[in-house]
C-alpha cells in the first residue's frame, strides 16, 4: 500500500478542502475525512488508473458528504433523493444561503421551529419537551405533527422555484470622470453592526440579479483610471458546491482598447463570502482554477484560512486600535476590524458609515479603508501601500516620495501611503 500512501499525501489537501467546504462542523468534517480515507484504502485495488486517484478519492468524499446530508434529511423526513445536490451544501463556515432546509426552517413560526429543534436536534423525548414547554404530552405530539407537515409543504413548494428567473436587476449609471470631493469625519456615535455581503476587492454581492459598476481613481489627481462593469450571470457548481458565476469587464478609461474580460465563481454563505474558481485564458486555452488547486488559487483568490473568505457579520472586535491616522494591531498580518463610525460626505450627500480597516487581508503590504453604510454597501474605499511596497516595480522610489501629497496611515510604526480610491454606481444612484 505504499503507492496508496504516496498518492493520498499528494491529494490529501484537496480532499480536506473539499470536505471542509461542504461540512461546517469541524468535528463532523473530520469524521467524514476518516471514513473517506478508510473507504479509499479498502477499494484502492479497484482503481485501474492511478493518475485518476485525486478525482477518484474526491468522488468518494462527495458520496460520504451526500450520505451525511441524507442522514440529516431523514431525521426531518425531507425527500432529499429528489432534491438537487445544491441542497446538500453546508458551507465551510456556515450553511449556504441556498441551503433549502435552513431557508424553510427560518420561514416557520417560532413555536414550530422550537418544537422541531427540541425533538430533532436536541433529541429530547416528548415527555421532556412537555415539561420544558409546560404543556401536555398530547399537545407536544399535535404540535410536532403540524410542524413537520408545514415544513414539508414549504420545502416541496420552495424546491419548485429554484430555477425561477431573477428580477430587479439594477441599471448601471455612468461614473464621473473626476472623483467627487469628499470629507470623512469621525463621530462619537457607537459603530453599528453591519451585514457585509460584497466580495472583497470587487464590491459585487454574489447573488443572482446583482450587477454593479465601479471606478478606480488615481490620487491626488482624482482622475478615473479604470472602470469595472460586473454582473452575476447565473448559478454555477464547482466540485459539487453551489455558487454563482460572475463576469467582470475591466477597461482602462484612457485607452479604450485596453479591456480585460474575467469570469469567476463565488459563493455567499451565512457567515462568509468567498471565491470558488476563476477562469483565465492561457495562450488561447480556457484554464479553470479552483479552490482545490492550492497555492495557484490561494495567492490571488483565497482569503482567510483555507479560503474561508471575508466574514459577512461585522462588528467591532477591538483587535485594531485607531487614533487619527495612527493604527495599532496585535502585531500580526491579515486582520480586519471595524474601527469607528464616520460621516462620509461625497457628491453632496452625507452617509452614516462604519470604517472597516483591513491589514494585509486583501493584499500583503496593503491597508484598505472601507466605509460601509447600514445596507452593507461600500460608500468609499481607499487603498494605502506600505512605503516600500513593490517599489522596484514602480520607479524604485518610496511611495511617500512618489505621492507626497497623499494621505498617510501609520500602522505599527510603518508608513502607508494612499494610492487610489474607489466608488461604485451605488453612490451615483443613491
Amino acid at each position: 500500500m505504499a503507492d496508496f500512501e504516496k498518492l493520498l499525501a499528494q491529494a490529501r489537501k484537496s480532499v480536506e478542502l473539499f470536505v471542509k467546504y461542504k461540512i461546517s462542523s469541524a468535528e463532523e468534517a473530520q469524521d467524514i475525512l476518516q471514513e473517506t480515507y478508510l473507504t479509499a484504502w479498502q477499494k484502492f485495488g479497484q482503481l485501474k488508473n492511478e493518475d485518476a486517484f485525486k478525482p477518484w478519492i474526491i468522488s468518494i468524499a462527495r458520496n460520504k458528504c451526500n450520505d451525511y446530508f441524507r442522514n440529516k434529511a431523514a431525521v426531518l423526513e425531507i425527500p432529499l433523493e429528489e432534491a438537487p445536490e445544491l441542497t446538500m451544501d453546508d458551507g465551510r463556515m456556515g450553511i449556504s444561503e441556498v441551503m433549502a432546509v435552513r431557508d424553510h426552517l427560518e420561514k416557520m413560526a417560532d413555536k414550530e421551529k422550537e418544537i422541531l429543534y427540541l425533538y430533532f436536534w436536541k433529541q429530547l423525548p416528548q415527555a421532556e419537551i412537555a415539561k420544558r414547554l409546560n404543556v401536555p404530552v398530547g399537545t407536544v405530539k399535535s404540535r410536532l405533527h403540524v410542524a413537520k407537515e408545514k415544513f414539508r409543504e414549504s420545502y416541496d413548494a420552495g424546491m419548485g422555484h429554484l430555477d425561477k428567473k431573477m428580477e430587479g436587476k439594477g441599471t448601471m449609471k455612468r461614473l464621473p470622470e473626476i472623483m467627487p470631493k469628499y470629507t470623512i469625519a469621525k463621530t462619537d456615535k457607537e459603530p453599528f453592526a453591519v451585514k457585509w455581503e460584497e466580495l472583497m476587492g470587487w464590491f459585487l454581492v454574489p447573488k443572482l440579479g446583482e450587477k454593479i459598476s465601479w471606478g478606480m481613481y488615481d490620487q491626488p489627481s482624482g482622475r478615473l483610471d479604470h472602470v469595472y462593469d460586473m454582473e452575476v450571470t447565473g448559478r454555477a457548481m464547482v466540485h459539487g458546491i453551489e455558487g454563482v458565476e460572475l463576469t467582470a469587464r475591466e477597461a482602462s478609461y484612457s485607452d479604450k482598447k485596453d479591456v480585460i474580460q474575467r469570469t469567476f465563481v463565488a459563493q455567499l454563505t451565512d457567515t462568509h463570502c468567498r471565491y470558488l474558481a476563476t477562469i483565465r485564458n492561457d495562450n488561447g486555452v480556457r484554464n479553470y482554477i479552483t479552490f482545490l488547486d492550492g497555492e495557484e488559487f490561494m495567492q490571488c483568490w483565497g482569503y482567510g484560512e483555507d479560503n474561508v473568505g471575508n466574514e459577512t457579520d461585522l462588528r467591532p472586535k477591538g483587535i485594531i486600535q485607531r487614533d487619527g491616522n495612527v493604527v495599532t494591531t496585535p502585531g500580526k498580518d491579515f486582520v480586519l476590524d471595524v474601527v469607528g463610525r464616520y460621516d462620509v460626505t461625497i457628491a453632496g450627500k452625507t452617509y452614516d458609515t462604519v470604517c472597516v480597516l483591513d491589514i494585509s487581508t486583501y493584499n500583503n503590504g496593503v491597508v484598505s479603508e472601507q466605509f460601509l453604510d447600514r445596507n452593507g454597501r461600500t460608500i468609499l474605499w481607499r487603498r494605502f501601500n506600505k512605503n516600500d511596497w513593490h517599489i522596484e516595480r514602480y520607479g524604485g522610489k518610496l511611495w511617500s516620495e512618489q505621492l507626497p501629497e497623499n494621505d498617510r496611515l501609520i500602522v505599527d510604526g510603518e508608513t502607508y501611503v494612499q494610492w487610489y480610491d474607489c466608488i461604485t454606481d451605488y453612490v451615483v444612484n443613491t
